[in-house]
């Protein structure tokens, strides 16, 4: 049965549900952040997957980066699955700016986490939502389709 890693639950929210994967923002108000996590259970690679979920991933990765690129305006997507810390498979997208704290390095280990306040959360999650449905329909409640 899949799990959410609790450090990924931690440090996120959750956005949504699509048809493979949990959408979750990561809570760092310095980058506009989504992690697509899919739920399936034990997998850290995606070639752990079925072709047919591996399929599924990456078309959910390309509609979340066009929407990144497009809603925010990004001068360059960070699209990486790592998983050095946490090894449940899931892939990092990140809007990035020439002008950004970090620019041109990763972000990882760069200054400190800026937690957002549970309201501007909220509203963000909101807009994400409703700016995303034209891209990657969401399930906002997590609960199956």
């Amino acid at each position: 049965m899949f799990e959410l890693d609790e450090r990924l639950a931690a440090d996120t929210y959750f956005v949504g549900k699509t048809a493979l994967s949990q959408l979750l923002l990561m809570d760092d108000a310095r980058f506009p952040w989504l992690i697509l996590v899919p739920e399936v259970a034990h997998v850290s690679e995606p070639f752990d997957l079925s072709e047919t979920d591996q399929a599924a991933l990456w078309r959910e990765s390309m509609c979340l980066s066009r929407f990144l690129k497009a809603h925010y305006q990004a001068d360059k997507l960070n699209v990486a699955a790592l998983g050095n810390q946490v090894p449940q498979l899931h892939l990092h997208h990140i809007a990035r700016y020439h002008s950004d704290v970090a620019w041109p390095g990763p972000v990882w280990g760069v200054g400190a986490q800026e937690r957002y306040v549970a309201q501007e959360a909220t509203q963000l999650i909101r807009t994400m939502r409703e700016g995303l449905a034209p891209y990657l329909p969401l399930n906002p409640t997590g609960s199956a389709y």
